[in-house]
């Protein structure tokens, strides 16, 4: 008895164990799973990348802090959100496309370059790469890691920026400039090298540079590049180098070998042709030989004098120019009193000159030995003794007289000229054979907004016109067809301004030719034609609403008589039916086709009513009507229509529309004829979008669909009476004549916008 108490006690102890190492199992497993976590939130945290977990539905179940710091949602919120909240519509179809491209493979990794929309509103660049994981329950996780590459892509621009800028910088040079590595491989060569060197651009990228240039100095320069000597500094040499066989150009070549940070040694070469140098200098020696002949025979009057003022030499020219006939008189005079009309300006030219050691181009004024003024332009050189002291000057002088009284001449033309073209109202523009504007008047700073301070050699021509049209007025310049050769006749085309909108202009542009015949510059006349357009606008605008108008009243009279004749017959079949009606009991086949026969009349009748009040609208007490409550009811008693039809109804309301005096019943008549037109015209389903705003004091009523458009021939048509672009079964296209009249009896306006293929947008304004 005992023994079977302790087996029974025994059997109990040994569940209660087994069922507290279960719940210890169960705990640990807990534990496992917490510590698992955790250490995933570690790893998470610890990396650059944020990473984030959404289910299937998008809806984010973990996000580190990177994540958080570049979208700039607290980790909290981002738990809330929709992931493809994160993303604009064009990224959340790549987002699509990624999945599909990761299907179910748990291993693909997908990424691509996206737009990530942070708290702020702002988007930054990030590289977003996904993969999945699925679930033993079912359904998937996807892993979504994001990386912050917003700095990376505006240093990108930036490098291709500043390369741009050292390729255009070193083009705009007339030295060649060539790039090569430690090899002496050619990386960059410009295209003046390639002019020097006779050969093109591109084949001298790749070759090996010292293969270029003479046998002497390749060794010494090759040397000094090879050891990295001259790291930082530049040092030049002249060598011929062989451009084709038998054939050698002089050059100078300097370079500058530069270590970068690697380490690595690049070489700069700078080719110059001096050749023409050269040639100039050969023949420097050979003018000195002749100078002693050329200092009596020259025109200009040349010098040499001491520093006290006396004349040691001098040619016929400058006794001439100074009015002397004898040469030993003119030796004699004192030249700060007797040749200066001002003695300061001696000393200011002594300074100048011992400063400098020569004088260019000075202008002074001397005086004659008759007392008359004239101007010359003095341009000299300091003599010094063996110990290097000033003893003297050595100079010419060149009489500007002539050539100063007609500048003076040409500036009052030119204020006269500039002043004309100042006061013009119509915008002037020059521009030289470069595109670099050199005149831009008021009239010019008007049209399009810039100031001439901002224009003048800062903006090319081009930059004016839409792309592409100032090369087509130059092409048309040049043409006999458009006006002569160097003429462009009045011509309407269009100007952009400094916010990149687009101004009608008439421009009237002649070529300006040098005295060779060469052209030198071009210039333009640029008229507003915005006023004169908007009045022809008003005008045709006028004339096609007083056209409507005349058109409606005829039609109105025409449908007001044949209504009214028909109107009497009308009501005597229908009085005559519903009394046959009340004689033929419900159940007879009889009764029902007189039921039909009755529907069709009345189906009749109401036709006539529309044509009625196509004529003459009814007059009915006009009370302030809510536009968006109008328009809410009108598209809930529809709504049933619209879904069989499988058109999506879109709105949006401005809460703060104020009321508009208008007839209800006729508002209502508009409104369902306008949605039954626009559900009729998307077959197929559609959307149909209705919205109403405000602009300045009129209400407006915006009505969208997504149908097939109207025809471009039928859009001047669809407010005229019995005009129809439906099936003869459908309408006899009174219906938006009807409209048309009622707006235009409350003062408002309806137009219409459409777009074969794409749909139709009306816009009813009405006064407020």
């Amino acid at each position: 008895m005992d023994e079977n108490i302790d087996s029974e006690a025994l059997k109990q102890r040994v569940v209660e164990l087994e069922k507290k190492l279960l719940e210890y199992e169960q705990k640990g497993a807990e534990k496992h799973l917490r510590e698992m976590a955790r250490r995933f939130e570690k790893i998470a945290e610890m990396g650059d990348d944020g990473i984030i977990v959404f289910d299937g539905q998008y809806k984010i179940e973990f996000a580190n802090t990177v994540a958080s710091e570049l979208t700039g949602y607290p980790k909290e919120r981002l738990m809330e959100m929709d992931f493809r909240h994160l993303l604009t519509e064009r990224d959340n179809g790549y987002l699509n496309r990624m999945h599909s491209d990761v299907g179910e493979d748990e291993s693909r990794r997908v990424c691509t370059e996206m737009e990530v929309l942070t708290a702020k509103g702002l988007k930054k660049d990030a590289e977003v790469c996904i993969t999945i994981s699925k679930m033993e329950e079912g359904g998937m996780k996807t892993y979504a890691y994001l990386r912050d590459i917003t700095e990376k892509k505006r240093m990108e621009r930036e490098i291709r920026e500043a390369t741009k800028r050292f390729e255009k910088i070193t083009e705009m040079g007339e030295d060649g400039i060539i790039v090569f590595d430690e090899e002496s491989r050619i990386e960059f060569a410009n295209q003046m090298a390639g002019e020097i060197l006779g050969i093109s651009k591109d084949q001298i990228l790749g070759r090996e540079f010292f293969s270029l240039i003479g046998k002497r100095d390749e060794e010494f320069l090759e040397e000094m590049v090879m050891r990295g000597e001259g790291i930082g500094q530049k040092v030049c040499i002249e060598m011929p180098i062989q451009i084709s066989p038998g054939q050698t150009k002089e050059t100078e070549v300097c370079i500058a070998p530069t270590r970068s940070d690697n380490g690595l040694i690049k070489t700069y070469a700078y080719l110059r042709d001096i050749t023409e140098r050269k040639k100039f200098e050969r023949e420097l020696r050979e003018s000195e030989e002749k100078f002693r002949n050329l200092f009596e025979r020259v025109q200009h009057g040349l010098f040499i004098s001491t520093k006290k003022g006396r004349f040691i030499d001098c040619n016929q020219a400058l006794m001439e120019m100074a009015g002397y006939d004898d040469k030993e008189e003119f030796l004699k005079i004192d030249i700060p009193r007797d040749l200066y009309v001002n003695s300061e300006d001696r000393r200011k030219f002594q300074k100048l000159i011992e400063e400098q050691g020569f004088v260019k181009d000075l202008e002074m004024e001397f005086k004659k030995k008759s007392g008359e003024k004239i101007t010359v332009l003095l341009t000299a050189h300091v003599k010094r003794d063996e110990k290097g002291e000033v003893i003297g000057y050595e100079g010419l002088n060149i009489d500007i007289s002539d050539r100063k009284r007609m500048e003076g001449e040409l500036r009052e033309a030119n204020e006269f000229f500039m002043n004309l073209i100042e006061s013009s109202v119509d915008g002037i523009i020059a521009a030289d054979m470069k595109g670099n504007i050199i005149i831009f008047n008021k009239g010019a700073e008007a049209l399009t907004g810039y100031t001439a301070e901002e224009v003048i050699g800062k903006i090319h021509i081009t930059q004016i016109y839409p792309e592409g049209i100032a090369k087509e007025i130059m092409r048309k310049l040049r043409s006999p067809e458009y006006g002569g050769t160097g003429k462009f006749t009045p011509t309407q085309l269009n100007v952009v301004n400094n916010h990149e909108e687009e101004i009608p202009i008439q421009l009237s542009a002649a070529l300006i030719y040098d005295g060779t015949g060469k052209e030198a510059a071009s210039v333009g006349i640029f008229t507003d034609l915005r006023p004169r357009l908007k009045m022809e606008k008003e005008i045709q605008e006028f004339q096609q609403a007083l056209l409507l108008s005349e058109k409606l009243a005829a039609m109105g009279r025409l449908t007001s008589q044949i209504a009214h004749e028909l109107n009497n017959p009308i009501y005597g079949i229908m009085n005559t039916l519903d009394l046959l009606k009340t004689e033929i009991p419900p159940e007879s086949k009889r009764r029902r086709i007189l039921e039909l026969s009755l529907s069709e009349t009345h189906r009749l009748a109401e036709m006539l009513r529309n044509m009625l009040s196509f004529s003459k609208p009814e007059e009915e007490v006009r009370r302030p009507v809510n536009l968006n409550e109008l328009l809410e009811g009108i598209l809930l008693m529809v709504d049933k229509q619209m879904q069989e039809a499988n058109v999506k109804v879109k709105t949006y309301f401005d809460e703060k529309m104020p009321q508009v005096m208008a007839s209800t019943n006729q508002m209502r008549q508009v409104m369902l004829n306008m949605f039954k037109n626009a559900k009729e015209a998307m077959p197929k389903g559609g959307i149909l979008t209705v919205g109403t705003g405000r602009e300045k004091n009129k209400a407006v009523i915006h009505i969208r669909d997504t149908g097939m458009g109207i025809p471009e021939e039928s859009r001047d048509k669809i407010f005229e009476a019995f005009f129809t672009t439906k099936q003869k079964v459908k309408g006899v296209g009174l219906g938006l004549s009807v409209c048309y009249g009622i707006i235009k009896s409350h003062g408002g306006e309806i137009k219409v916008e459409s777009e074969e293929g794409k749909g139709t947008y009306f816009t009813i304004s009405l006064p407020i």
